[in-house]
């Protein structure tokens, strides 16, 4: 894929983020959109519907920029996390999940017969993994197997980790904008490019503490990322990929990120340019 291409699909990518924020801002200030709003972590008013800007977006510009063979997964785990993604904004901020928070909390939930909110964001996420991996298979036997896994593994991982990010005014966005740009080169780039632009196009309400990307936004662009690294010819590359994505995924059960960012030269200025004192 050219390079104008690219810079054409993270345009539309970007253009549409900005479309979608406009035409959702009278819904965000009416009654219908409070079951959007909620306080973020410097007890600011902001609204979660950056989330389905974000989703809708980087989705369909990845579709439109994905390589043959690709399309459909994209469609798929971009809509599919999403969705579930914004079931859990919702559904998951009612009193009675209050206490399904983590893995812990979706199993004693399950205990008790309930099925938390983000029980099905999981399940759903895993489903669409699968499925992606399932439209995007090489060839056949052992080594189709474990393509798959790679794959399942990629979408499904990226997608949490980078939810596991949205903590602060567009640290989520930005670590988007960086793996987008990354992996926007080469045969399956025009996969990134989209979402590189519709990161770019919510990141300045994100960090001005307007919007929030919550489940839905983070989880769909972080899936679309992770179809984009899954697309990667060398196996043993991807395999590190994810040994990578589930290290850290395993290392937020036990470490807050916020204390590791805040505590690293470089790491703690890229995290806070842009955004408003706390």
């Amino acid at each position: 894929m050219s390079t104008a291409r690219r810079a054409a699909l993270a345009a539309a990518g970007a253009l549409a983020a900005r479309a979608g924020l406009a035409a959702t801002g009278p819904l965000a200030a009416s009654p219908a959109g409070a079951r959007w709003r909620r306080t973020n972590y410097a007890r600011r008013p902001v609204t979660l519907l950056g989330g389905p800007v974000l989703a809708a977006a980087a989705t369909g510009s990845a579709v439109l920029g994905a390589p043959a063979g690709y399309r459909a997964a994209a469609a798929v785990v971009g809509t599919v996390t999403g969705l579930v993604g914004g079931y859990d904004d919702v559904a998951g901020a009612r009193p009675e999940q209050a206490r399904d928070k983590g893995l812990a909390g979706h199993l004693a939930a399950l205990r008790e017969g309930r099925v938390s909110a983000g029980a099905v964001k999981v399940a759903g996420i895993g489903a669409a993994a699968a499925v992606a991996a399932v439209l995007t298979r090489r060839g056949n036997g052992v080594s189709s197997l474990v393509d798959g896994v790679l794959t399942t593994g990629l979408v499904a991982g990226t997608a949490n980790l980078l939810n596991l990010l949205d903590l602060r005014p567009g640290r989520a966005a930005k670590v988007s904008v960086l793996l987008a740009a990354a992996t926007a080169g080469g045969p399956a780039g025009g996969l990134a490019a989209g979402p590189l632009g519709a990161a770019l196009g919510v990141l300045p309400d994100d960090l001005g503490e307007r919007v929030m990307l919550g489940d839905c936004g983070a989880n769909a662009v972080g899936a679309l990322l992770g179809l984009r690294l899954a697309a990667a010819p060398g196996r043993g590359g991807r395999a590190a990929v994810l040994a990578v994505v589930t290290a850290l995924t395993l290392a937020s059960e036990k470490v807050s990120f916020t204390r590791v960012i805040d505590s690293t030269p470089g790491l703690r200025e890229l995290d806070r340019l842009g955004r408003r004192p706390a």
